[in-house]
């Protein structure tokens, strides 16, 4: 174990985005506003090639204590991913790969063997799920990178709390990774994540919230309660998008964060308030980490989503946007 990995993640991250953006592969890889766009200017999309290489640098100290079914899929998203923003590859190809990866991930875990094949592929199309939304998320300034900076930051704490060093740091390492990109991401962004980085960390948010409830660091609900403030947006807005016909694979700008945005919120004041949640949902998880099932503490959460969704769906209607 080498306690050594986060910083490693850190300064690779930080430094292979800085020497890609002095170069010319940074003006070739742009992310060019449409009208679902919330920037309005070009701006460079190869912050993932960073992220991962800083990841990986991490866990390449520890590489002993890395489970190939949590590599091995980490990488094939990111190959696949990074040619979607290279190339912009078809719903039908990229789907299969998400699936393919939850289910090596499921299958090398052990899960089916421990809970059973029901619960084993709930949780593929958990993680189906967490992959392409955590992607869903990743359209404002600093904000994909702050819920990886504390959604897996809160992850290595529960860690920590559980004796389970190695599980700590390798989410540390995540978190770090996170931190070196945010200081070119954070508003105003200087580059974006790309679907190479944001499609990979959803998925390791579902592959590590699994491996921790696995080792009892932590129950089922821990994962879901940290990354709350990502699955309740997404999981909200698909909904509301299905209820009424939208096609759910088409992109759109009606995300709460995106209409935040739209109604006059800087990328900074949003970020910043996003945060805040994150910080206030994984706080709230350590709080209660130690009961099988925080009723109390979930109820609180059922009020608190619902009374800001709806402060922000009556401002909307009122901006006549």
């Amino acid at each position: 174990m080498s306690y050594s990995s986060p910083i490693v993640a850190a300064l690779v991250t930080l430094g292979s985005i800085a020497v890609i953006r002095s170069g010319r592969f940074g003006n070739k890889l742009q992310d060019i506003p449409n009208e679902r766009s919330l920037h309005a200017a070009p701006i460079p999309r190869f912050g993932s090639v960073g992220l991962i290489a800083g990841v990986l640098s991490g866990w390449a100290l520890m590489f002993t204590a890395l489970p190939w079914w949590l590599a091995l899929p980490l990488i094939g998203l990111f190959v696949v991913s990074l040619l979607d923003d290279m190339h912009g590859l078809p719903v039908r190809q990229r789907l299969p790969a998400h699936v393919v990866a939850a289910v090596i991930m499921v299958a090398g875990s052990g899960v089916h063997a421990q809970q059973g094949f029901a619960v084993a592929l709930a949780l593929v199309l958990l993680t189906v799920w967490m992959t392409n939304l955590y992607n869903f998320m990743d359209g404002s300034d600093g904000l994909a990178g702050g819920m990886a900076l504390f959604g897996f930051a809160f992850y290595g704490i529960a860690s920590l709390m559980a004796h389970d060093a190695t599980l700590a740091i390798l989410n540390f390492t995540i978190s770090a990774a996170a931190l070196g990109f945010l200081f070119h991401n954070f508003p105003p962004a200087k580059v974006f994540m790309g679907d190479a980085g944001s499609i990979p960390l959803g998925f390791l948010a579902a592959a590590m919230g699994l491996w921790g409830w696995q080792q009892s660091c932590w129950p089922v609900w821990f994962p879901l309660l940290v990354f709350s403030p990502f699955i309740v947006d997404a999981s909200v807005t698909l909904a509301k998008r299905t209820l009424r016909g939208a096609k759910v694979t088409e992109a759109h700008r009606e995300h709460y964060y995106q209409r935040a945005i739209r109604m006059g919120r800087s990328h900074r004041s949003v970020a910043l308030i996003e945060y805040t949640l994150m910080l206030a949902a994984g706080i709230s998880a350590l709080s209660v980490l130690g009961q099988a099932w925080p009723g109390q503490m979930l109820v609180i959460w059922a009020v608190i989503y619902p009374v800001l969704m709806r402060v922000l769906d009556v401002r909307w209607k009122k901006s006549g946007l």
